[in-house]
């Protein structure tokens, strides 16, 4: 039986439901790959694996400059019509694509041979893990690209796109949940085979993701044609020159920069984890940090729907604003926290604050791809993507350098049996905290004085693009 067909007041038609859910498949990829790449890969080279931290910090530096290289490069190669993209689409080909090879390249990252780690020559480990991490990107880059950015092409309306992230956040950080149970349940410290095989089962359960992700991005033929008009029209311009003109974008720069600065202080909160459960803590991951995902994620699905109203009424930009300040408070607490209960709370407040930020950032993005897209006259999210994530990647790089120096000043012991002396224990709080609050905050200030995609300016949006035939 055939749904009825919807449309908004701009002449946009809804999104059947299960499309939208289909779709979220998709983002478990980008959530858990993303957020265990930064909660666990610097933790698992410098514990684990035993690479020194100022290579491993090296290493991370240079993976980091690939990826700013790769980004928004790839970004720009592919946002383009290709001969079979009418036939098969502009976006899903290359999600496809990235898929799967992404997927085994992150398992590589987990089982470096024992050879390597048995040497006493760190060397040999220092170019694995470059070579395989920047792989790994490399498909990475290609699904987050085109997912983001199909995104904005995808769901055109306002409700879509509320509907969509939330729904793009609700699935995948349920299975994200469970999932996440994996490495808890099968992890022990100081043993490596441990790790591995529970990114075996990670993999295996990734797999059957991207099979139920699949039918949610097909392209209808208005997408297609909305996205070939510009190109038909306009001269494809370089790569250089298409940076130029999105950094001529008030409104995309300012969102940049706050993509970047609260990156960065996501990533030094989520790699902090492992840091502060082990050794500002004492406690083993199971069941402990169960508990604590557990509070997170019930406050998150929790206030999904309040979250999902406050941006309905007050608008995505000044919910997110609010986020940052709620964020800032959050993140001070871990600088004084000292029992598992406290964590416990502060885990399910952080879960509620979660949703204030992860609600709006869907539409938070498209608002602002869309104000390039009729400044520009052509559809050309996937290389604004690449430049997005262009400056994720420079926050990849102060996490590392950030973490060599907190570890190296505060003298933290790498060896999983040790226990750190105060001073490395107040390193860890450093990282996890202090520094993740003050992030947050300027966020808040960047957001406030300078992004101005609020009210009637973000409302003649749709219209315009509509308008537009784009």
């Amino acid at each position: 039986m055939n749904e009825e067909r919807e449309f908004d007041a701009a002449g946009w038609e809804r999104v059947p439901v299960r499309k939208l859910i289909h779709y979220s498949f998709g983002y478990l990829l980008v959530f858990f790959m993303g957020g265990f790449f930064n909660a666990w890969v610097f933790y698992y080279y410098e514990v684990e694996v035993g690479l020194p931290v100022a290579l491993l910090g090296l290493a991370f530096v240079i993976f980091a400059i690939w990826n700013m290289i790769n980004d928004p490069l790839l970004g720009y190669l592919t946002d383009r019509p290709f001969k079979w993209s009418m036939k098969y689409g502009f976006r899903a080909p290359w999600m496809i694509i990235g898929a799967i090879p992404y997927i085994i390249c992150w398992w590589l990252i987990f089982a470096i041979p024992g050879s390597l780690v048995e040497s006493s020559d760190p060397w040999p480990i220092f170019w694995y893990f470059i070579i395989v991490t920047c792989a790994f990107d490399t498909f990475y880059s290609l699904f987050s690209t085109h997912i983001n950015a199909g995104f904005t092409t995808y769901f055109r309306t306002d409700a879509d796109r509320r509907r969509s992230s939330a729904i793009n956040t609700t699935v995948p950080m349920i299975l994200q949940l469970f999932m996440g149970f994996t490495v808890p349940l099968i992890y022990i410290y100081g043993d490596r085979n441990s790790m591995i095989l529970a990114q075996s089962v990670v993999v295996l359960l990734l797999i059957l993701v991207v099979l139920l992700f699949i039918p949610g991005i097909r392209e209808t033929e208005e997408i297609k044609e909305a996205f070939l008009k510009g190109h038909k029209e306009k001269v494809r311009v370089s790569y250089v020159k298409t940076m130029k003109a999105a950094f001529k974008r008030k409104n995309f720069v300012w969102n940049t920069l706050v993509f970047m600065i609260i990156t960065l202080s996501g990533v030094l909160a989520a790699a902090s984890g492992p840091y502060f459960m082990k050794d500002v803590l004492g406690l083993p991951l199971y069941p402990y940090a169960i508990y604590t995902a557990t509070a997170g994620m019930a406050a998150y699905l929790l206030f999904i729907p309040f979250w999902t109203n406050v941006v309905k009424k007050h608008g995505a930009a000044k919910t997110m604003k609010l986020s940052f300040i709620m964020w800032t408070g959050t993140a001070s607490c871990y600088l004084w926290i000292s029992t598992i209960e406290q964590l416990i709370i502060l885990s399910f407040i952080g879960g509620f604050v979660a949703g204030a930020f992860y609600i709006p950032l869907g539409p938070v993005q498209a608002d602002v791809y869309d104000e390039c897209t009729i400044a520009e006259g052509i559809h050309q999210e996937a290389a604004y993507e690449g430049i997005r994530t262009f400056f994720y990647r420079i926050a990849l790089i102060f996490q590392a350098i950030i973490f060599v120096s907190v570890h190296l000043a505060t003298g933290y012991n790498p060896d999983p049996t040790a226990t750190q002396t105060p001073l490395a224990v107040w390193g860890v709080r450093i990282h996890a905290a202090l520094i993740p609050a003050i992030l947050n905050f300027l966020c808040f200030i960047i957001m406030q004085f300078k992004y101005d995609l609020y009210g009637e300016k973000q409302k003649a949006l749709k219209p315009r693009l509509r308008e537009l035939g784009l």
